[in-house]
């Protein structure tokens, strides 16, 4: 993060409630975006127990509420920026990928690559929650080959 994106940042610490031995360092950071927007990011981090939790807050915007489409068609559109809001939805038809709004939902802004990263770390998931012998192991297992094809730059979505 260059100088002239980073302005003000600040941090705190405390001992971490997870692990009771470390110490969370809280670092808030206004970072100022290309496009000249503002945003807040807050990140919560433990140096014994590896507890790691960010936050980003938009102080500015310039984007008004709709429909955004992205199409992705070569490796270099994985650095694509993105920005969810939590009343955004996001959506890959072409894997069958939705995350819905919800109650608890975080702002976040990252790239293609790493919308895919939480993506493929939620199916990972939902996949070890199954039993072995569960049909959908091999629906599963081909989300997450497409997912691998997608992040590689050779699945057009």
């Amino acid at each position: 993060m260059s100088e002239e994106a980073r302005k003000g940042k600040e941090e705190f610490s405390f001992k971490c409630p997870a692990c009771k031995n470390g110490m969370i360092t809280i670092s808030k950071t206004i970072y100022d975006l290309p496009d000249k927007d503002k945003m807040l990011i807050i990140k919560f981090e433990c140096n014994q127990c590896n507890f790691s939790k960010n936050d980003i807050i938009p102080l500015t915007t310039n984007f008004e509420p709709g429909i955004l489409s992205l199409k992705v068609t070569c490796e270099d559109d994985l650095n694509s920026k993105i920005y969810r809001s939590p009343v955004g939805k996001l959506e890959i038809p072409e894997l069958e990928l939705i995350v819905e709004p919800g109650p608890s939902a975080d702002f976040f802004y990252t790239n293609v690559e790493g919308i895919l990263d939480r993506f493929e770390q939620a199916v990972h998931i939902y996949n070890n929650s199954l039993e072995e012998n569960d049909s959908q192991k091999d629906e599963i297992e081909q989300v997450l080959n497409d997912i691998e094809k997608a992040k590689a730059g050779k699945l057009n979505f």
